[in-house]
């Protein structure tokens, strides 16, 4: 049961490795990102292409290839609806505002289900005529970015730190999901995005599920929307596009299967992040007036890539079904904290006075961090670490190596025969040994002998 559970989550093996190599590269490349403000700014800008994705993930469990093209444009609409009804002065409070964004959002995607299941037209031509349709209102509803959010929502997107209702918001839906995994409607929805037809047989009242998939996708576009309007402050038309790319690219990097009963908040949670990340990183570099362009060929060639890993997933399972993508996310996560307690301490506990060549920590607080560096070079040639940071070094590597051999024997414990990677192991170790003893011996053949002291007799 393990070794299934195991190999089913191996897809969260690759979007984990890409958002620690991203999230690495940003943190050296920007190091404000570390900060309570970059935080709290990254949160408020990556929030609504969250909600965008999870809405996406919805339907695509659901299956049929339910991929919802007017999540931009709608998410979109509510946007310019909310700031137009605020000009107006019909809704302005917290109650008034979620209630129209939340509604919009669940009768649209419930006026989409319903032309799913009774018209039984095709959900992509539904979606691309809703994107279409929807693209061509908001510019009739405000033909060019202006007008002004709600006063109560200025502060939320300022992003000056990481505590924010846009995270509440983030955290709620996150744990509602996990809720609803529990129940025997996801259940449901689950075998009926695998086969349809099986789940029918089996008594599952698909056309119900699939309406409560769709009012799912509602409500993470209305937040969505929320989110966005709280980041921008104002209304904006022309953002349909735009975020529709970015959030299928998200769904797809994030391993959630478009041919339905595969995915969950984590993968599309992890795939929005790393689109974020991307952004970021390329933002960096500067590319001049090709910059809009060079982000859109990444997204693209990104999604290519993720569509291809995608078809590898299953064969890939087969070898590393014995790695657990959340021992994976612990192990990079640490090297990742690492790389940012580094970057964003390193100015506050290196040498304060260089010309005197003396060691002067800033802080009391230094060995805390491991960041004290040693005076007579590194002891690696290429980087320089104190006593205490080789010690959490080689802890940090024994305690992995624990970890990995552990799997692997419980792994191995029940197979008929040995995998790639226990031939692999082993004969590493049979290496490792072969070096020990060589430079055991090397180094007893060149010590000098021992002279003794004493007056010999």
């Amino acid at each position: 049961m393990s070794q299934s559970r195991g190999s089913q989550n191996t897809y969260l093996l690759v979007p984990i490795l890409l958002i620690a190599l991203l999230l690495g590269t940003a943190v050296i490349r920007g190091p404000n990102l570390v900060s309570m403000a970059g935080f709290g700014s990254a949160i408020i800008v990556a929030a609504p292409l969250i909600f965008a994705t999870f809405s996406l993930m919805s339907l695509a469990v659901a299956g049929r290839g339910t991929v919802d093209l007017a999540v931009g444009p709608l998410l979109a609409f509510i946007n310019v609806s909310l700031v137009r009804l605020n000009g107006l002065e019909v809704v302005t409070g917290p109650f008034g505002v979620f209630f129209v964004a939340i509604g919009i959002g669940v009768l649209y995607q419930l006026l989409f289900a319903l032309i799913i299941i009774f018209v039984r037209v095709q959900p992509i031509i539904v979606a691309l005529s809703g994107f279409l349709a929807l693209t061509g209102i908001n510019l009739v509803i405000l033909p060019r970015p202006g007008g002004s959010a709600p006063e109560w929502m200025l502060s939320w997107g300022v992003g000056t730190t990481i505590f924010s209702p846009v995270l509440l918001l983030l955290l709620l839906a996150i744990g509602g999901w996990l809720l609803f995994t529990v129940t025997s409607f996801y259940s449901n929805l689950r075998l009926m995005g695998y086969d349809e037809r099986a789940a029918y047989t089996s008594g599952v009242r698909i056309n119900l599920v699939r309406v409560g998939a769709h009012i799912i996708a509602g409500i993470f576009v209305g937040l969505g929307a929320i989110c966005y309007t709280a980041l921008i402050a104002s209304g904006d038309p022309t953002q349909g596009t735009t975020m529709t790319l970015t959030a299928v690219t998200a769904l797809v990097l994030g391993g959630v299967s478009l041919s339905g009963g595969r995915g969950g908040v984590t993968g599309a949670l992890l795939g929005a992040v790393n689109l974020f990340l991307i952004g970021y990183v390329l933002a960096t570099f500067n590319f001049g007036a090709t910059q809009a362009f060079v982000t859109q060929l990444f997204y693209g060639l990104i999604l290519v890539l993720s569509l291809l890993l995608t078809l590898l997933v299953p064969v890939i399972g087969r070898y590393l079904y014995f790695i657990s993508p959340f021992a994976a996310f612990i192990v990079l996560g640490a090297i990742v904290v690492g790389i940012m307690l580094q970057v964003s301490t390193y100015d506050a506990y290196v040498l304060a006075d260089a010309a005197a060549g003396a060691a002067k920590p800033a802080a009391t607080g230094a060995a805390g961090y491991f960041l004290l560096p040693i005076a007579d070079g590194g002891v690696l040639g290429f980087v320089d670490l104190s006593p205490i940071q080789r010690m959490a070094m080689i802890g940090v590597a024994a305690l992995a190596v624990l970890v990995f051999t552990a799997r692997m024997i419980v792994a191995e414990a029940a197979a008929v025969r040995f995998g790639a990677f226990m031939y692999v192991f082993i004969g590493g170790l049979i290496l490792l040994l072969f070096f020990v003893v060589g430079e055991q011996t090397h180094a007893d053949s060149v010590s000098p002998p021992q002279q003794s002291s004493g007056v010999s007799p």
